[in-house]
């Protein structure tokens, strides 16, 4: 009893102790206010713009949203060190110029292929590997290898923010889910560690994938080869497919989740559409318009019409990465 009224006390005399900041690594800026006054508004049985739990479902896009992605989405430069590895081994393998050339490491001959060669990039790297060894190689890659311009691993350059913000939505009743345009199987393989997403509430583009049965060991095999792209239109599909519902927050940070942004927030009820703007070139990279990866022009000119939030990381944002302050 005595215990319980110097708790009591304790809370009369210190009553914001108790309730820590849920977002630290946000400014106290507009950004974090709308977020905290949409959260508080959805989970608050008595207001007008209640929504059971069951509906408060949040959807992230991963490549510039949740991790970095410069000078290359990351699968892309786990690609180019997975092409070279093999090429080592077999010099065979570099059948043409771009494969050649991302074997040099010549990314102006890279680009100059477009997206054909990438996908011819990826078939190579991608291929001929078990869904289990191609997620620990990734998971190895995302952990071990170094980013070329931070020094920090792959798995450091997450944004803390945000990962702050998936935890705090969670906390509040929502189901946090990955939809983005990185193969499924890579992001799957750190996604419970570095952002508290199990692997089922991961949406992704997809290769080609075989049933097989090698060596009496029953064994699901990635062929290679685009089956399903989860950018732009394809996520609300990708959505709708897995998930089965229209969520009520989206995050993005490029053109390519224009369609996911504009679909959630056409919705009935209250929505919340937030943009990632990297303005930031001193702890990160400023871009928008007119970058080759994770390019931001339709999505930032109709962010106010649609009213979404649009963070601007070197004001809103505290903290960038969660492996460096």
């Amino acid at each position: 009893m005595y215990r319980l009224a110097g708790a009591l006390a304790l809370a009369l005399v210190f009553p914001l102790t108790a309730l820590a900041d849920p977002l630290p690594s946000w400014n106290d800026t507009a950004s974090e206010t709308a977020i905290v006054d949409f959260v508080t508004k959805v989970t608050d049985p008595a207001s007008p713009d209640f929504v059971p739990e069951e509906e408060r479902i949040a959807v992230f896009d991963n490549d510039g949203t949740l991790w970095s992605e410069k000078p290359l989405y990351f699968q892309g430069l786990y690609a180019l060190d997975k092409l070279r590895e093999k090429a080592k081994a077999d010099p065979s393998i570099l059948t043409d110029d771009v494969l050649r050339a991302a074997n040099a490491g010549d990314m102006k001959g890279v680009m100059a292929g477009g997206e054909k060669g990438l996908v011819e990039i990826l078939n190579v790297s991608h291929s001929d590997i078990s869904v289990e060894d191609f997620q620990a190689s990734a998971r190895d890659w995302i952990t071990g290898a170094k980013h070329p311009t931070t020094g920090l691993t792959y798995a450091e350059m997450t944004y803390q923010p945000m990962v702050e913000l998936l935890s705090y939505l969670r906390d509040n009743g929502f189901r946090t889910y990955i939809v983005s345009g990185g193969g499924v199987d890579f992001m799957r393989s750190v996604s419970k560690k570095a952002y508290g997403i199990p692997t089922w509430q991961v949406i992704g583009s997809q290769g080609k994938t075989a049933y097989e049965v090698r060596d009496g060991v029953p064994t699901l095999w990635k062929e290679g080869g685009i089956f399903f792209l989860d950018d732009k239109a394809g996520k609300p599909v990708g959505i709708i497919s897995d998930i089965g519902q229209r969520p009520i927050f989206t995050a993005g940070n490029s053109d390519g989740d224009f369609q996911m942004l504009e679909w959630t927030t056409a919705g009935e009820g209250p929505r919340f559409g937030l943009i990632v703007h990297h303005t930031d070139a001193k702890r990160e990279f400023a871009y928008d318009r007119d970058s080759d990866v994770g390019r931001l022009a339709e999505a930032l000119d109709q962010a106010p019409a649609h009213g979404w939030v649009v963070v601007d990381m070197a004001k809103d944002w505290s903290r960038i990465w969660t492996g460096a302050k």
